[in-house]
């Protein structure tokens, strides 16, 4: 089955006041979560951001998430990304193939 990825964005914070503009984003707070049928993991973290008076504005009550998940992603970069996904994959692949294991101690387990 192909991993999925779902990004969310859990908070935002903003600078109140910037340039005329209301509520600016400067760090967005996300978590991602990968899934693989029953095996899932999930990593988190911020991305910040600068204001650049150069471009379009989006006023904050206007932004969607997809809008903020497409900033935290460009913001990372593609290496970044594509290396957390990575690290996701091998935390499903440890699940379905533990590297290490803990078996019942050989004097605790009750003889038959």
């Amino acid at each position: 089955m192909a991993t999925t990825y779902q990004w969310t964005i859990q908070a935002m914070d903003c600078v109140p006041q910037e340039d005329g503009h209301t509520d600016v984003v400067v760090t967005a707070h996300w978590v991602v979560t990968a899934t693989d049928g029953i095996y899932n993991s999930s990593g988190y973290g911020t991305q910040s951001f600068t204001y650049d008076a150069g471009k379009a504005f989006i006023p904050y009550e206007s932004l969607t998430e997809s809008e903020v998940v497409g900033w935290v992603q460009a913001g990372m970069g593609v290496d970044a990304v594509t290396a957390l996904q990575e690290s996701l994959d091998q935390q499903i692949a440890n699940q379905i193939n533990p590297p290490i294991v803990t078996p019942p101690l050989p004097w605790a387990t009750p003889v038959a």
